[in-house]
Parts: structure tokens; C-alpha cells; sequence
């Protein structure tokens, strides 16, 4: 029997509006920009992958021009006439020879996964090993910066029943102005919402020591990277003495640093994100080092579209515990789509589908008008 082949592997860049400004601590998004992977076979079935960062090179080392430039000069002729059912051997083939480069190689894997999830009639969750839950309960990021404006999202969100679980991007303030912005939204939410912050590495460890004990005794359920990565004896000391857990996010920008943060004991909650471990299969390891190691685990996103947010989902469905839930909304922050049924959030959730790989199909139309020419 003959093995379908990787044919051919093209890349679009697709501006989408947001529904708002996002404000993070280094960066505020005014729209968000998708990578885009068409992952042609030779049995005529396409894989779909997507890799998006956010703010250009604000946040990390990929922005969507090198994504794009390198799977087009690097990834695509490496796995051009590959095997596309053996995903295995095609990720061991960039491994080889591709440094880094994360969220283009999440991207590949996400479309080698909907490519063979479509040619055996399987959910993309089923390829990884199951799925134990059909729905992930989501956060919504309250990212305004004004008090009153996100108290009244916040109650707008709880009376749509589409969040109960709040973040809070701080940092980019004074620590005492951001702490007042945030007790304030807890003290209106009370029990009715989990809140949380993320301060994205702002804070440095004199600072975050009297923040972190601040938030956790006014009742917020856990702080998101208050310092700089690397600062890893700075993380150690935080996470024994803050009253609240202390989740590492941008700690982790590979599986071999999960590894080495849970030797150290440096945080109790992962984040997980497919684009900072380089795919759904990848997550799934570092998961599998969390829960060895005790520590709890969360859902993350790098504010993805439909695509990358789907390809996230179908792996935190297989996990046993996600403690902290999922912030995977990327999609409900967008006003436009570029695929023809958009993900479904309902009660809280969003419900991941059971259909033939990721479960979506493109609007060529739409895509190629949000497609930068």
C-alpha cells in the first residue's frame, strides 16, 4: 500500500480586527495576525495549521513575516515528499536539522494532525489518544485597563454565562495602582468569578514579593509569571512564600524548560501552550512532566484564531486534570472569521468538535480577502 506524500506547504499572512484594544504589559493589540498553513497531500487531502504570536517580536523571538519566511525556506522543502501519515517521522526530520522555532513547527504539526485526522475519519483528540471531556471552560482576559469598563464586561460576560474566570493583564502601571485596579474588580465579582493576573515578567522580585502576598490575601486565585524568566531562583522564592500560586508562562519555551522548573521547583501551575512547545503532540509532554512533578496545569493561548485555538483544544480534552481550566477565547476576541462554521463557546465552554481532524473548513473567500497580498 502507498503512503500519502507531503506535496506541497504554502503560507498567508491574515490580518483580523479585534473587537477592542488588547493591552498586555508590553504591548497593546489594535488587530491579530495568523500564519496560516496549507498542508497539500498526494491523496488530495489538505491540513490545515496556524502559528500566530502576538506584537510582532514584543513577546518573543517569531513574528508572523519570519514564521512565514521560514516554513516557506526552511520547514517546507525538509518535508516535501515525506510520508504525511507518519507525524512521528516528520517532526524527528525538523528536529534534526531546525532549531527553536516553535510556533512555525506547532503549525506544522497542527496541520499533519488535521491532514491524517481527515484520512482516517478521527478527531484530532482521538490521534492523541482520546478525549476524556468534549468541552473546556475558558477565561476571558480583561484587558481595558479602566476599573469601571472591566467590571462591567466582567458582569456583561457572568450574565451571558460565556466566563466566569477572569484575567487581569497588570504590570504595565505602578504595582499599587495595578493592585488597586485589581482588588477592586475582585471585591465587585466576589465568589461569583475566579480572578486572576498575568503580569507578563514586569515585576522584579522586590516588587513581587509584597504584590504577590497582597493578591493572595485580597482573594486572587493566581499569579501568572510576575517575573522575568530568568530569574529562576527569584521563581523558586516566590512560589514558597506567596499566599497565592505562581504560574509560569513565559518560563516555558520548550519541553527540556518544563523539565528543568519542575526539577527546581520553581512554579505550581504550568501553562500550557502548543506554540511555545511546538505543537499539540509536544504540549502533551510537557503536561506528562507536570503531572509526574505535582504541578497543576492551565490551558493557555497565544490568542490564536480558529485553527490554532481547535488544534490547542484537541489536546487539553485528552488531559486527565486541568486544574486552573483553559483561556483558549482567541476566536471570541476576533470580529471576523476566515473559516465557514466557527468554534462554538456555550455554559462557559467551548466545545470541541468530534468531526474528521480539526473540524474546520476554510472560507477561501474571506481568507483571501484578510490575506496581505
Amino acid at each position: 500500500m502507498s503512503h500519502p506524500l507531503i506535496e506541497r506547504i504554502s503560507t498567508l499572512i491574515v490580518d483580523l480586527p479585534t473587537i477592542r484594544p488588547h493591552k498586555l504589559a508590553m504591548h497593546t493589540m489594535q488587530k491579530q495576525t495568523l500564519v496560516i498553513i496549507r498542508l497539500q497531500c498526494s491523496d488530495g487531502i489538505e491540513g490545515l495549521g496556524e502559528a500566530t504570536t502576538i506584537g510582532g517580536l514584543a513577546y518573543g523571538n517569531e513574528s508572523p513575516e519570519s514564521i512565514k519566511q521560514n516554513i516557506d525556506s526552511y520547514f517546507a522543502p525538509l518535508l516535501t515528499g515525506l510520508d504525511a501519515s507518519n507525524i512521528n517521522a516528520a517532526m524527528q526530520r525538523l528536529d534534526k536539522v531546525i532549531k527553536g522555532n516553535t510556533f512555525a513547527r506547532s503549525g506544522i504539526e497542527s496541520a499533519l494532525l488535521d491532514a491524517q485526522g481527515k484520512r482516517q475519519g478521527l478527531a484530532v483528540s482521538e490521534l492523541l489518544g482520546g478525549r476524556v471531556r468534549d468541552s473546556l471552560e475558558v477565561a476571558w482576559t480583561l484587558a481595558s485597563g479602566d476599573t469601571g469598563g472591566d467590571i462591567a464586561e466582567a458582569e456583561q460576560m457572568l450574565d451571558l454565562r460565556r466566563h466566569r474566570i477572569f484575567k487581569l493583564k497588570i504590570g504595565a502601571n505602578e504595582v499599587a495602582h495595578d493592585l488597586r485596579h485589581v482588588i477592586a474588580i475582585k471585591r465587585a465579582l466576589g465568589e461569583r468569578a475566579s480572578v486572576r493576573v498575568d503580569v507578563n515578567q514586569y515585576w522584579d522580585e522586590s516588587q513581587a514579593i509584597r504584590a504577590c502576598q497582597v493578591l493572595g490575601d485580597n482573594g486572587i486565585d493566581l499569579i501568572e509569571q510576575p517575573i522575568s524568566r530568568i530569574n529562576r531562583a527569584g521563581l523558586v522564592r516566590l512560589n514558597q512564600r506567596s499566599p497565592a500560586p505562581i504560574m509560569a508562562d513565559e518560563s516555558i519555551e520548550s519541553v527540556e524548560d518544563a523539565f528543568s522548573l519542575a526539577a527546581d521547583g520553581a512554579a505550581s501551575i504550568f501553562a500550557l501552550k502548543i506554540a511555545k512547545n511546538g505543537g499539540p503532540r509536544a504540549v502533551l509532554r510537557t503536561a506528562q512532566i507536570a503531572e509526574a512533578a505535582g504541578i497543576a496545569l492551565y490551558g493557555g493561548t497565544m490568542l490564536e484564531g480558529s485553527i490554532g485555538t481547535l488544534a490547542a483544544a484537541h489536546a487539553f480534552v485528552t488531559l486527565n486534570q486541568l486544574t486552573w481550566h483553559t483561556e483558549l477565547f482567541g476566536p471570541l476576541l476576533l470580529t471576523e472569521e476566515i473559516v465557514v462554521d466557527a468554534p462554538v463557546y456555550r455554559d462557559f465552554a467551548l466545545q470541541v468538535p468530534r468531526t474528521p481532524g480539526l473540524g474546520l473548513t476554510l472560507d477561501e473567500e474571506r481568507l483571501a480577502f484578510f490575506s496581505r497580498t
